[in-house]
């Protein structure tokens, strides 16, 4: 596999990754999204993308089962989720980029992921109602 450096970040992240938009906790069975993953990381995939709103939170859910499951050092693969869009609530701060809301959606992520840490948690779009001084 090749890997690439992330920016100025000092990360090294392999030129393939997994993502689990379409896939994880939706389309297909927890069984084949765990062999999907392990064959990933078995032949070099190092980066697994993720975010609060893929299939409602349920994709982060697998992921963390799966994650917790190989017990791989955690140093050995990067873990990203996105924020904006919410798990599917529909109240006014179950979204965004507020700082409210990105510091509620970091710890649903981290907790369904069942990791310490993001290695990269990226804003989903831009929020034009909330300025971007707030979200950065």
């Amino acid at each position: 596999m090749e890997y690439r450096r992330l920016g100025t970040s000092g990360l090294q992240v392999s030129a393939l990754s997994l993502g689990s938009w379409l896939t994880f906790g939706k389309q297909i069975g927890d069984d084949v999204a765990e062999e999907m993953m392990v064959a990933a990381y078995e032949n070099g995939v190092n980066f697994f993308d993720n975010a609060e709103i893929y299939a409602q939170g349920k994709s982060e859910i697998v992921m963390g089962k799966i994650l917790s499951k190989q017990n791989w050092e955690r140093s050995s693969y990067l873990v990203s989720s996105k924020v904006f869009f919410g798990d599917g609530g529909k109240k006014p701060n179950q979204s965004g980029l507020s700082r409210k809301h990105i510091f509620e959606a970091c710890h649903a992520a981290l907790k369904r992921l069942q990791v310490e840490y993001l290695d990269l948690f990226f804003c989903h779009r831009p929020d034009k109602n909330t300025p971007i001084e707030e979200t950065v």
